[in-house]
Parts: structure tokens; sequence; C-alpha cells
């Protein structure tokens, strides 16, 4: 029923009909929606830190089973526990005096630090050269260097230790330090290139009309602003001398120039039976210096490889 109200408005008192009720009957509260999202959000992050612990677990626990064999007394024998009850120094003693593994681990020092000089070098000025010169088959020249990275190491250990036998590179650090320059050259090359590209030439023609020559202008002016690039490229040129087996055991014979990688495989059965305490000791002492540096170094590699890729 309406009914008229001093102000000239009509007011209905007449009941809500079946449709009004039925709407009205299906519209959510409030409350219920805050709470169910509520328990999506939890479910979500329980599923989430559960996750997270399982990746954290998959990855830390080999390197936990390493270490504590490594320091686990009764690893001789091949008993061993998660939790070692009596711990020794014994394996890094016999690892490091008379297994000879402070020489392999110069070796690898001398062979990274080799690559990285080179191949930084080489990448650097080829990256310059692709970025602002212009030459014919230059794109031919950056597709290669894709290819190249396609091409499996395993193909190559033939071809190369032929090659090396012919040029007296076996057992020379120098012959292994050249192969892996070879395999750091095209990743180095491509990183680089959106480095240089993303400079703009506006500041190198600014440093040439300030009377700066053209070595001038790389060393003050064009390796600054390419620093992040080449620490990551480094980075990577290391990593994969210091870790890398198939080439180091294929090229090197002479045990006085074998490296950290290739040198290990020399406790296994060296003496009879494998020697697991002083097979962990040597892994730890080659994994865990470079995983405390990557670790340092992790956000200057991640800034430099977004930057590369972002600019190129």
């Amino acid at each position: 029923m309406s009914v008229e109200s001093p102000a000239g408005l009509v007011r209905d008192d007449s009941p809500p009909s079946a449709t009004d009720q039925r709407v009205g009957s299906r519209r959510p509260r409030k409350g219920a929606m805050n709470h169910t999202l509520g328990a999506r959000t939890t479910t979500g992050k329980v599923l989430t830190i559960v996750a997270l612990i399982a990746l954290l677990a998959f990855t830390l626990l080999p390197v936990f089973m390493m270490i504590s064999t490594a320091f686990d007394a009764r690893s001789e024998d091949g008993s061993r526990s998660l939790i070692p009850t009596e711990l020794t120094l014994d394996h890094f003693r016999f690892v490091l005096d008379e297994g000879g593994f402070l020489t392999y681990m110069r070796n690898s020092l001398i062979v990274g630090v080799g690559t990285v000089l080179i191949s930084g070098a080489l990448a650097l000025l080829a990256a310059v050269a692709v970025s602002r010169f212009a030459f014919r088959l230059r794109t031919s020249v950056l597709v290669m260097v894709l290819v190249v990275q396609m091409v499996p190491l395993e193909a190559l250990v033939i071809p190369m230790f032929i090659q090396a036998r012919h040029l007296g590179l076996l057992n020379q650090l120098f012959g292994l330090t050249l192969v892996y320059v070879a395999f750091s050259l095209p990743f180095a090359i491509w990183m680089l290139r959106g480095f240089v590209a993303a400079i703009p030439i506006d500041i190198e023609e600014a440093a040439y009309v300030d009377g700066a020559s053209w070595g001038r202008m790389f060393w003050s002016v064009l390796l600054p602003l390419v620093g992040p690039g080449l620490v990551a490229t480094s980075i990577f040129a290391f990593i994969t001398a210091w870790n890398e087996f198939i080439f180091a055991t294929t090229f090197m014979n002479d045990d006085s120039k074998k490296t950290a990688a290739a040198g290990l495989r020399d406790f296994f059965g060296r003496f009879g039976d494998n020697d697991w305490g002083a097979v962990m000791a040597g892994s730890t002492l080659i994994t865990v210096p470079v995983m405390i540096f990557f670790i340092l170094v992790q956000r200057r590699i991640s800034e430099g490889l977004v930057s590369g890729a972002v600019k190129g």
C-alpha cells in the first residue's frame, strides 16, 4: 500500500515480492566472502611454504650429506650416517697431503683465471665489432655464435683431442685453457653485445670531440659502462672452467697437470676400495668455495644477465 508523506513523496509499505526475496537470498554476505578469501589465501601460503621447503631440502640435502661424510670418521669403510657421531679432519689431511689435491686446485685456478682473462678480452672486442662496425656477413656471424652454443660438448671431444695432439697441447694447462675459452666465447659475445649496443653512440662521439683517442674512449667510457655484463660473463667462464670434467680428463694424463675435477676421479678405487671420506672431502674442497663465491656475487650476476637481455 502506498502512503503519501507530508513532503509529497510516496512511500511503498507493501511487502516485498517473491522475486525480490529470491534475489536478496542469493546475495552473498560480506563476512562469508572475506572468510572464503582468507581461507584460500592461507591455503596458498601453506602450499607455497611446503613447496619451498621441499625444494630447499632437495637442493641442500646432497650438499649436507657430502659435507657430513667428509667429516665422518666412520665413512672410510662405507658406513655413513646423516649426522656423524664422530668428527675428524683426517680425510682433508689425506686429500691435501697425500692425494695431491692442492696441485689439482692450483691447476684449476690457473686455468680458470686464464679462461676469464682471455675470453673476457676477446668477447668484449668482438662485441664492440658486431655492435659498432658495419661489415659484410655481420648477421651471419651472430647467427653462427648462436648455432655454436647448440652443439653438445661431447660431440667435440674427439675432434678437439686430435687437433690438440697435432698442436702439442696435450698435458698443457694452456691447451686446456684455450678449449675453455672456445666454449665461453659464444655466450660472452652475445651477452656483451647487448651491453655495447645499449650505450648511446653520442657518448663515444662526445669523447672523441674532447680529444680522446679510441683507446682512451674504450678504457674510460666504454669499459665502465659494460662492467656488469663483463662481470657476469667472467663468472660464467670461471665456473665453466672450474667444474668441467670431460675435456680435463681427456686432455690431461699427467697427474701434475690435472685439474681438481679430473683429479677427484683418482680417489675412486685408488687404493682398492672407494674411500668415500676422501672423495667427499675432495668434493667439498671443489664445491664449497665456488658456492660461497656464487652466493656473494649472485645479485651482480642477475643484474648483468637481466640488463644484457633487456638492453640488447
